[in-house]
């Protein structure tokens, strides 16, 4: 084995490369074996309490089969997550379209729905920076999702997001149509190296807003950079310090500078610039019907569920999965079907 290879213990950074990929390999190894252990059991199970007509065991197996199911869902779900990043933890912005406070609200209600998929996956997320709208919502958010698959599962959101409801705002009940954008790039650690030109960056600091103490919201700790040469702005006020808000933007600005990287290498066309669509009719990915009938539609897919309201306390999987599928080949997705 090669970490057993006595010249890769003068090499720290690689001992610990290989020790990563091995414990992600023996992880898959053995998820996958206490699956078909555990199938094969399921099948034993209900074969004995049908020979023996034992309604107990076998509602037992029918029990079985059930969570089995969702461990089959699970790891499809990673069979398909082979990109170069799918792996990492995923940074994830959300801005607000048009539509003033109705379209704030709704930033706000899919930051939530984001938050609480996480928490579902066992994920840990940080506010790295959120810009409070005029009367109620949020008009952007950036957040940072750390977990296995993270950037692997929420690259599906990458688009626009369209709300149909009665807002609250409208003293006469009016049914309103509400945009915001949702935008997903993976985080990046040491071992890839980018080529950041402090010369290229422009560095602006601003009083952060919203909660974060006395000190937060009295000193410019908040960090703003644009990479001049592509656009690029990402910004940090999730600490006290400016010089961690510094440190925490320039990490987002080279995982964003390595996203555009990848893009560029493999010209996939459904990465970056296509999932930065303008926030308005038409260039939607998914809509959120609450009136007047209740019905999610992703449009890529065509995946739908009347259990909106499900979608949205984080219910994202069959969303997520039918959009993986959607990236195989034709042969594989006829397969998985």
């Amino acid at each position: 084995m090669a970490a057993e290879n006595p010249d890769l213990w003068n090499k720290p950074q690689e001992m610990q490369k290989l020790n990563k990929e091995k414990a992600f390999l023996e992880k898959a190894v053995s998820e996958y074996e206490g699956f078909s252990q555990g199938v094969a059991d399921a099948e034993v199970l209900t074969e004995m309490s049908i020979d023996a007509q034992d309604e107990a065991s076998f509602a037992e197996a029918v029990n079985e089969a059930s969570r089995l199911e969702k461990i089959g869902q699970d790891l499809e779900l990673k069979r398909v997550l082979n990109g170069e990043l799918d792996a990492n933890s995923t940074y994830l912005t959300i801005n607000s379209g048009a539509g003033g406070t109705e379209a704030c609200d709704w930033a706000a209600m899919l930051m939530r729905m984001y938050m609480r998929y996480a928490e579902q996956q066992g994920y840990r997320v940080e506010v790295l920076e959120m810009s409070d709208g005029e009367g109620a919502g949020i008009k952007s958010v950036t957040l940072l999702i750390e977990g296995p698959y993270a950037y692997g599962y929420l690259k599906a959101e990458n688009g626009v997001h369209r709300l149909v409801r009665i807002s609250p705002f409208d003293s006469n009940a009016r049914r309103h149509t509400s945009f915001a954008s949702v935008f997903a790039w993976a985080e990046i650690d040491d071992e890839i190296k980018i080529d950041l030109k402090m010369d290229d960056v422009r560095v602006e600091t601003y009083r952060a807003s919203g909660a974060g103490g006395q000190h937060v919201n009295r000193t410019d700790s908040a960090v703003r950079m644009t990479h001049i040469p592509s656009g690029i702005v990402v910004q940090c006020q999730s600490e006290r310090s400016q010089i961690q808000n510094r440190e925490k933007s320039i990490k987002m600005l080279k995982a964003a500078l390595y996203e555009k990287e990848v893009e560029e290498r493999n010209k996939a066309k459904q990465e970056l610039e296509s999932t930065k669509k303008a926030n308005e009719w038409g260039s939607q990915i998914r809509s959120y019907v609450m009136h007047p009938y209740q019905m999610a539609k992703d449009h890529r897919t065509l995946f739908e569920t009347s259990q909106v309201q499900d979608v949205m306390n984080g219910d994202l999987q069959g969303f997520i999965m039918a959009y993986l599928k959607s990236q195989l080949p034709s042969s594989s997705a006829e397969a998985s079907k």
